[in-house]
């Protein structure tokens, strides 16, 4: 996912992080320093949704506003094994259970 916080802030005429950090005290949302400069430079790991909510709150905007997939970023972490199955078969390769032939006996 790539995260547009920055682009979407811009579009509504906030350039700063901090006039976003005051807005979003204004609307509920206490934030640190730290974690707003996470917010402002880079993409966090972890976002709570009811901050995300806040967040379009103040900015007048969605989550897809802020949030863009990036396919091509998610298919190169899947397994190459995986990928090269699929290539071949056009389809998703299919789980197959492993089974040993002895099953544990069931709690008494």
């Amino acid at each position: 996912m790539k995260w547009n916080l920055r682009m979407a802030a811009a579009e509504r005429g906030i350039w700063k992080s901090s006039e976003l950090r005051r807005l979003l005290a204004d609307a509920g949302l206490e934030m640190s320093v730290g974690k707003m400069s996470g917010l402002w430079t880079g993409t966090p790991t972890t976002l709570r949704l009811d901050d995300l909510d806040v967040i379009c709150l103040v900015l007048d905007c969605t989550p897809g506003d802020l949030l863009t997939a990036e396919l091509g970023a998610a298919a190169a972490r899947r397994p190459a094994k995986a990928a090269e199955e699929q290539a071949a078969n056009g389809s998703p390769s299919i789980v197959k259970p492993r089974y040993n032939g002895k099953r544990p006996e069931p709690p008494l």
